[in-house]
């Protein structure tokens, strides 16, 4: 039997555009929660798992207010976080970004991470978990699974209400079956991307 985590980087937020932390979803936000409730109405799902902030539990609420069977539950360990500071091998390029978090932030990052992949890559029998949470934490589990280097999660994105799907058979290793799933969302609902440069 397959152990699946369902990986959901929140809704689009109300305050995001004015640059602030958290807030509560905005109408477009309210809207991807909607239709990835309907995206997963056929799961059976036996856990739903949110990080504690409004942006995440908000969007936990809308899936669950679709799915009335499983009830949502939060978890210290799926709040936003940097996961690691500037290595010796992270591209250059990355190093602005480091500078607004202290060595506490990463440290504090690291050791939550170490503690939900040790939480949620378990396997389980048969189970179908969600994990409604924010970019890093899903670009973690993905660099998990892939074995890739720590600073190459910096370069997984998600979209808000984007879709990654990590599977586990028995005897096997974790696999991911699919990243960053966006079917569910038509166009102009798909945020929280990088800009991309037209080819």
């Amino acid at each position: 039997m397959t152990h699946y985590l369902y990986l959901v980087r929140h809704g689009e937020h109300l305050d995001a555009e004015h640059g602030l932390e958290d807030g509560p979803l905005s109408p477009r936000g309210r809207r991807q929660a909607e239709l990835l409730a309907d995206r997963l109405s056929g799961v059976p799902l036996d856990a739903v798992w949110h990080s504690p902030l409004e942006r995440a539990a908000e969007t936990a609420r809308a899936v669950s207010g679709r799915l009335p069977s499983v009830t949502p539950k939060p978890s210290a360990l799926l709040f936003d976080c940097i996961p690691t500071g500037m290595l010796p091998e992270t591209p250059s390029i990355y190093e602005p970004f480091f500078g607004s978090y202290t060595e506490a932030e990463v440290e504090a990052g690291r050791a939550q991470m170490g503690d939900a992949v040790a939480e949620f890559l378990v396997r389980k029998p048969a189970a179908h978990e969600l994990l409604i949470t924010h970019n890093a934490v899903i670009a973690w589990f993905v660099r998990e699974v892939l074995d890739a280097p720590d600073w190459r999660w910096m370069t997984i994105n998600q979209a808000h209400c984007g879709l990654t799907v990590l599977a586990q058979r028995k005897g096997r290793p974790w696999a991911l079956v699919t990243h960053n799933d966006l079917a569910h969302l038509p166009m102009e609902l798909r945020t929280g991307l990088p800009e991309v440069p037209p080819v």
